[in-house]
């Protein structure tokens, strides 16, 4: 009986939520290890269809670096990484598309229509959903007398606009889009985006009211290791310059003060290493990561 009534309590305590953020858009990033341990894998299938069943219209953005470097490996092409970017030419980026598009995307969304959701797969060229520009990179050299240096990533892209129709018309269906971070230049190209950056340019369009990148740590921790529950985004350069939030965590940090920046109300950094992960960061007081706030 205690068990009994302490789901309960679990229940009401997620009330106030659930009737906050009914009919709003929820953007998610999913990556890391909740994509390649089997049991996560299907917890976070529950957790969407959940929450499109409570009526909150999750869109989902997915990575796949890993599963990208198995396929590489496999044809023996090499990949080069410049700042944690990988090159990308033509022929990689023919494996990149047929990974990401044909079997990443494709399981996610399976998974979701065999739990009891209603998935569809996108890619960011499908109905030009992810407009992409090239990305260039300057690296400056140690002489400061010299130039800085123009790096030239291949097929490498940024987010240069959004178009949201398709999205708008899936909503309107009770569809949960999942989408595959690759987009297409002005010549028809495909281009290799980021996915936390392909996340947040759709949350901004959307206006949603959570971006959630799921991350392989806890969240943004200070210099003792201590968890931060809450970092407002006039606070996330100082805490860069600073040295408490580094490496991989900087791209991160930027990405949901630039969404909150163009309208995102709230961001969150959460370990999807977690049980349930999103529906403890959304569904109760406490929450499990880090929060970027306005």
């Amino acid at each position: 009986m205690q068990e009994s009534i302490a789901k309960a309590k679990v229940l009401i305590e997620s009330l106030p939520y659930i009737r906050e953020f009914r009919e709003k858009t929820v953007v998610i990033k999913y990556g890391g290890h909740a994509m390649v341990d089997d049991e996560l894998k299907k917890n976070f299938a529950l957790d969407v269809i959940l929450m499109k069943y409570i009526g909150i219209n999750p869109v989902i953005i997915h990575g796949g670096g890993p599963q990208i470097n198995r396929f590489l490996e496999k044809m023996q092409i090499t990949s080069n990484y410049v700042q944690g970017m990988r090159v990308t030419d033509g022929e990689t980026m023919d494996v990149v598309e047929m990974v990401l598009v044909g079997k990443v995307n494709k399981e996610i969304v399976g998974l979701i229509n065999h739990c009891g959701g209603r998935a569809v797969g996108l890619s960011g060229r499908d109905g030009d959903l992810v407009q992409a520009g090239k990305l260039t990179l300057h690296i400056r050299p140690d002489d400061p007398a010299r130039p800085p240096e123009l790096i030239d990533l291949g097929r490498v892209g940024q987010v240069t606009g959004v178009n949201p129709d398709i999205l708008r018309t899936l909503e309107a269906r009770d569809f949960i889009p999942v989408i595959a971070p690759v987009g297409v230049g002005d010549d028809g190209q495909a281009y290799n985006i980021n996915a936390d950056l392909v996340a947040a340019a759709i949350a901004s369009e959307l206006q949603a009211v959570k971006l959630i990148l799921l991350t392989d740590v806890e969240g943004v921790k200070d210099r003792s290791g201590a968890l931060l529950s809450s970092i407002r985004r006039e606070e996330t350069e100082e805490l860069i310059e600073a040295g408490v939030v580094s490496g991989g965590m900087i791209p991160k940090v930027r990405c949901c003060a630039a969404a909150l920046e163009k309208g995102v109300a709230k961001t969150h950094i959460i370990d999807g290493r977690r049980e349930h992960a999103i529906l403890l960061e959304i569904f109760t007081h406490r929450g499990i990561g880090t929060e970027i706030v306005k």
